[in-house]
């Protein structure tokens, strides 16, 4: 089997689109991580501290996401040097290992994804049980 120099450059612009999703999802959460705990400061409410605990969660799921991210950009960077000095089987193993971590990242924004659904299906239950209630 042989791997021409520019497959693995194909994984540059959609490895940084990635990474760039990867650090959006980060900025959010910690604007509202902030503010959970500058309210949770105010008033001591358990609901809180547990939303606090998730988004501290998928504050570290987004760090592994974005390990094996840039893992995937490094080794396919260096697989494509390999084949550039004509090392053809070590650089088809680093772009096949370059592909697994970016396969891993992708299974880690899967999960991140999961919880933040969950959590979000939890808000909007809370908000109809509060309507029943008041319709009572």
């Amino acid at each position: 089997m042989t791997l021409s120099i520019e497959t693995p450059a194909l994984l540059f612009s959609a490895t940084s689109l990635i990474l760039l999703a990867y650090t959006n999802r980060f900025l959010t959460i910690a604007t509202i991580v902030r503010s959970l705990k500058k309210n949770y400061d105010e008033k001591e409410n358990n609901s809180i501290l547990l939303e606090i605990r998730n988004l501290n969660l998928r504050i570290t799921l987004i760090r592994y996401m974005q390990m094996f991210g840039v893992l995937s950009l490094f080794l396919s960077v260096f697989a494509m040097l390999l084949l550039f000095v004509e090392q053809q089987i070590i650089g088809i193993y680093l772009f096949g290992l370059s592909l697994f971590c970016l396969l891993i990242s992708l299974a880690v924004s899967f999960w991140e994804i999961s919880i933040s659904v969950d959590a979000l299906r939890l808000h909007l239950s809370d908000l109809v049980n509060r309507k029943n209630k008041k319709t009572d």
